[in-house]
């Protein structure tokens, strides 16, 4: 199916404001973790996405810097988004080459979003017009492909440290619901296959079957992963169909592994270009957490209808 090309805009924009860095010191942490908060100019109560950014080859992408065409329309929606640097940004591979966890820091990506939660108050603090407006009960996590795994992590998922045989549970009970967008799927030596398999050996022992709270999976049907595995694009599926329900799968049509170009506004590494995928998850990612935060709002009724049914859906939508 081609991919779609209509528009998605529903409503006039609506302003937001973005700040960074935030500079948090964490003791342990060989530098400072920095954030970018983007959040609506105006509102109170407003829910909360932390977004956990890639690996891919751009210099900034892969940090605060990246994710705007996300960050705006969430934060759009109402949401606060909060974007840490993790230490796998090559923003700061001059500093951190030599680290322990380098150069996927696995375990530390998702350990720096419970440092912002940990730290939320000074957060509010240091962003003007920010304090008094987040509501901390309602707290989301969100991460495309490396992040992706992120997410999964913080929502259940489980690994076992390659390097010390040690199980890893990194569950952060204040997260109540997740999205992960390209996530990578399963392990095992029949899966990954490719020629960059034993980068990312840490994948090998991904359990999903812990992955209890619920979230939403998104896939591209053209997102070919063949440098992990020839398993084809339905190994992104592998978060929804290997772990427990609540979840619901939002395939993507014409897809690739960018997703019509969420990782920064016109940036060259997209080889999916495609506004209208990209304004399609700036309304269906908001619209589904806020009917998992509030079972009453059928924001995600509305939004699936509109966007994945009829001639010119953007994608299909499965859950269980």
């Amino acid at each position: 199916m081609p991919a779609p090309t209509r528009s998605t805009a529903v409503a006039p924009p609506v302003p937001v404001m973005s700040y960074g860095p935030v500079v948090l010191p964490i003791p342990g942490r060989p530098v400072d973790l920095h954030l970018r908060v983007t959040a609506p100019a105006s509102g109170t109560d407003l829910p909360v996405i932390l977004l956990s950014h890639g690996h891919g080859p751009s210099n900034h992408l892969s940090s605060l810097h990246g994710y705007a065409p996300l960050a705006d329309r969430w934060a759009a929606q109402g949401f606060v988004v909060v974007q840490p640097t993790h230490l796998s940004s090559r923003t700061l591979s001059h500093l951190v080459a030599d680290a322990p966890g380098a150069p996927f820091f696995w375990r530390a990506r998702a350990e720096d979003m419970t440092h912002v939660l940990d730290r939320f108050d000074a957060i509010e603090g240091a962003v003007p017009q920010l304090a008094g407006r987040v509501d901390r009960a309602r707290v989301a996590v969100a991460g495309h492909s490396l992040g992706g795994h992120t997410a999964g992590l913080l929502l259940g998922a489980r690994n076992t440290d390659p390097e010390t045989g040690e199980a890893v549970d990194l569950r952060e009970p204040r997260i109540t619901a997740g999205v992960l967008l390209a996530a990578p799927g399963r392990g095992g030596a029949d899966v990954l296959n490719g020629p960059m398999a034993e980068a990312i050996s840490f994948v090998h022992s991904s359990d999903f079957s812990t992955m209890t709270t619920p979230a939403l999976v998104v896939v591209g049907d053209k997102d070919d992963p063949r440098h992990f595995t020839d398993t084809g694009p339905d190994w992104h599926t592998d978060p929804y169909a290997l772990a427990p329900g609540p979840k619901t799968l939002l395939t993507l049509f014409g897809a690739e592994h960018g997703l019509g170009g969420i990782a920064g506004y016109d940036a060259a590494e997209t080889t999916d270009e495609n506004p209208a995928l990209v304004a399609a998850l700036g309304r269906l990612v908001p619209a589904y957490l806020r009917t998992r935060f509030d079972p009453a709002d059928d924001a995600w009724r509305v939004a699936s209808d509109a966007l994945t049914r009829g001639p010119d859906a953007v994608g299909r939508v499965e859950s269980k």
